[in-house]
């Protein structure tokens, strides 16, 4: 098996949908020998922020000189984006080697008459396998989606469990309801540990601080509320917490509380585990994150950024940025959603900060479609366009910039449409 014929083959089990539930993961891990029982984790659960903290964490540890793997979800352009070791993206030859591993297995499963494994599930396992051949110190794990029936979820016992900020997302799998999601997000915390919680609304909270106390987990409330912006620019962001300042290349003030969770999380790790992890190594491992298509500068001149902003919550992050980032432009959008996002939500906080709009299409089945989501725009009274392919929408971003001026494009929306956006820009603005 070489890479295509792994990929095609991880990507030809989207057939058999997204289950939740442990069976099938527990079944195939099992026929493979448990590799993730050989591995020591730290679980990041939550509707938003899990992927940037995930990263801070992973970064912070890395700085120390620990050799960490960092599994999240989606991936922007390459698949192998998926699984890292040290800032590495798993080598092709090691995929290919791994999945063809992993499918031997699965095969027996199919062959005794189990149910075929999800795409998620395998991708997972395929993770596994890799952490554990690799030796890997620490596992940054990001869930997929919820955190109690999610595939993650098969690991025995994180050293910390980490809960970013919850919201109603993905209702048709999780609830519709704050306190729903919460329990199924709080679903990985396990017993005799650490959990480390974003603020959450008292909701959320209590249903978290429930379960722990039912395991006997230690709650670490991370104290984001006493963090202090000392400046924000498109360059970056400073903050100052417990007189102790900061540096984060990430922009938009919330990076700012997942750097106070991130943080946070490093501190239980010590106090909890006796694991070295210095003042320096915080500080300069918060100073290196980086976590692309997440408002994300490509380019100055002309100002050009993008943004997986993909729920409410997300496009609420992402108004407050524009506003204090960018009050003076004149705002070229183009945005692409999927149908089964809270649009009127997102569209409420962004379509008042913007002039011309370029409504186009993720590519995904679930995409809204660029007509439809015009519509949803039209009441706004702006300019908008309809340009379904995403090569063609981001083109005419471009001849609307004013010459001269200080016009500003802004991509934002699925991050199935922002992998794709981000790869034409690289090719468009940085000759790659």
């Amino acid at each position: 098996m070489n890479v295509r014929e792994a990929i095609d083959y991880i990507h030809s089990t989207y057939q058999f949908g997204s289950k939740l539930g442990l069976d099938n993961i527990t079944q195939l891990l099992d026929y493979m020998g448990n590799p993730q029982d050989r591995l020591a984790y730290i679980h990041v659960a939550g509707t938003n922020g899990k992927g940037s903290t995930s990263t801070m964490i992973y970064s912070i540890l890395r700085a120390q000189g620990y050799r960490v793997g960092l599994y999240t979800s989606p991936y922007l352009e390459v698949f192998n984006e998926r699984i890292r070791i040290n800032g590495e993206n798993i080598d092709d030859q090691s995929l290919a080697e791994v999945v063809s591993f992993v499918k031997n297995h699965v095969d027996r499963m199919l062959s005794e008459g189990c149910t075929h494994p999800t795409e998620f599930e395998i991708v997972t396992a395929v993770a596994f396998e890799y952490y554990a051949r690799h030796k890997v110190d620490y596992v940054v794990l990001e869930v997929g989606l919820g955190g109690r029936l999610d595939s993650t979820n098969v690991i025995k016992k994180p050293l910390v469990s980490v809960i970013t900020p919850v919201d109603l997302d993905h209702v048709e799998y999780l609830g519709d309801t704050l306190d729903k999601v919460a329990f199924e997000k709080a679903g990985i915390i396990k017993a005799d540990s650490v959990c480390v919680v974003h603020p959450q609304a008292q909701e959320a909270m209590d249903v978290i601080a429930s379960r722990c106390q039912e395991l006997g987990t230690r709650l670490v409330v991370a104290p984001c509320e006493e963090a202090s912006i000392q400046s924000a620019t498109l360059e970056g962001t400073v903050f100052k917490l417990f007189d102790n300042a900061y540096c984060l290349k990430l922009i938009g003030d919330y990076q700012v509380n997942n750097a106070v969770v991130a943080l946070t999380t490093a501190e239980a790790l010590k106090e909890a585990y006796d694991i070295e992890i210095s003042d320096n190594a915080i500080r300069d491992g918060l100073a290196a994150a980086v976590w692309p298509g997440r408002l994300e500068v490509m380019s100055h001149e002309p100002l050009v950024m993008i943004d997986g902003a993909h729920n409410f919550h997300g496009a609420s992050g992402l108004a407050a940025a524009v506003k204090r980032l960018m009050p003076e432009q004149r705002i070229v959008a183009v945005v692409g959603i999927l149908g089964d996002k809270d649009i009127s939500g997102m569209l409420s906080v962004m379509m008042p900060l913007l002039d011309t709009v370029i409504a186009t299409e993720p590519n995904n089945p679930r995409k809204m479609s660029a007509e439809g989501l015009a519509e949803r725009m039209a009441p706004y009274g702006k300019t908008v366009i309809v340009r379904p392919a995403i090569a063609d929408a981001l083109d005419l971003a471009f001849e609307h910039l004013s010459p001269g001026t200080h016009d500003a494009i802004l991509c934002f929306g699925s991050l199935y449409m922002i992998g794709e956006v981000r790869t034409l820009l690289r090719q468009r603005l940085w000759n790659e």
